[in-house]
């Protein structure tokens, strides 16, 4: 039986998480008739290699998605308002990696390990959203805890690594640590203060009340993929100078008792989750071992002694892949099993 291909389109192709879509649509074998490369004017004609082939990057706009089924945006934000509603409209899907459509009501909002059944209700415009990094890879861990026994309140801490904000702040923290490391002054342009060996917690702008937008981000995503808008969380979002992949410290308090020993069994085999929890020989999720890994990290897990029915656990996973390019595809493998 011939398997059907679809032809899909990457807005933000020459981006980092542009690029990890086309690495996960690789190792993951997206059934692709014709990829198209889309990004702005100054990558036109530049050439990324896809299975072998060399594939000439072509100008995003609107008219550049005829034929398109399936459309990854990962452009930013603005360029998602402007050129999602045009794909959309040309009779593409687009999955959309940016901050620009997530609390639209009309907008499913979707980790496939969490609420795939939310994935139907693309019909409306078309559109689907990834949610916040730092926001997927907690609600995998959280989700067959909430089926066991449900949530009541979510605290959560967040280490995010420098390669959330971009290929410059990776830059600059190279540079800062090159510069300690010889005795220079350390300058710093993309963030407000030093963030070699310092952390930071500020990520995204300050809102009236006193949060961020990334930590609000967290709560209000997370009440709208659980369809549980009385579910209390509440964020601290901290920058640290770390490359790749975020580390969050979630403390939950349930809806029922469980045990520690019962919340490692029902991650063991949860799906797109690696238990590592083993203290006594140091076995716990590093930031630095979960680079380039489809899976999130999930250990230190134990039982807060503060609160009748509450859990610890730490959880670390690949920014820029689980945290974008890796859902983004999965929600897209899901679209067209499902949907196309």
């Amino acid at each position: 039986m011939s398997i059907r291909k679809y032809n899909v389109a990457v807005a933000g192709a020459t981006g980092a998480v542009g690029g990890a879509m086309l690495d996960v649509l690789e190792r993951r074998d997206f059934p692709i008739a014709e990829l198209r490369l889309l990004a702005s004017e100054r990558s036109v004609g530049k050439k990324l290699k896809f299975k072998g082939e060399e594939i000439a990057v072509q100008l995003l706009s609107k008219d550049a998605f005829d034929g398109i089924d399936v459309a990854l945006f990962s452009a930013g934000a603005s360029r998602s308002l402007e050129f999602g509603p045009a794909a959309a409209e040309a009779g593409a899907v687009v999955v959309d990696n940016s901050s620009a459509y997530r609390m639209d009501p009309e907008i499913p909002l979707v980790v496939p390990e969490v609420n795939p059944h939310a994935i139907a209700q693309y019909k409306k415009r078309g559109i689907i959203a990834n949610p916040n990094c730092s926001t997927i890879q907690m609600l995998v861990a959280l989700k067959p805890i909430v089926d066991a026994v449900g949530i009541k309140r979510i605290v959560v801490s967040t280490y995010q690594a420098v390669s959330g904000t971009g290929a410059k702040a990776i830059e600059e923290l190279k540079d800062q640590v090159m510069a300690y490391a010889d005795g220079r002054d350390m300058s710093h342009e993309v963030y407000p203060h030093q963030i070699a060996f310092n952390c930071l917690p500020h990520i995204d702008s300050f809102l009236p009340n006193g949060y961020t937008k990334e930590e609000m981000k967290m709560v209000n995503e997370t009440r709208k993929i659980f369809e549980d808008p009385s579910i209390g969380v509440t964020a601290t979002t901290v920058r640290v100078p770390v490359f790749y992949g975020h580390s969050e410290s979630v403390n939950i308090e349930t809806g029922k008792k469980i045990t520690a020993e019962e919340v490692k069994n029902l991650l063991q085999d949860a799906p797109g989750v690696k238990l590592v929890d083993d203290p006594e020989n140091l076995q716990y999720p590093l930031a630095v071992d979960c680079a380039g890994k489809f899976e999130t990290l999930v250990g230190r897990i134990r039982e807060d002694e503060s609160i009748e029915n509450g859990i610890n656990l730490w959880v670390v996973s690949d920014n820029i892949l689980k945290g974008a390019a890796l859902n983004t595809v999965q929600i897209a493998e899901v679209l067209i099993h499902e949907y196309l």
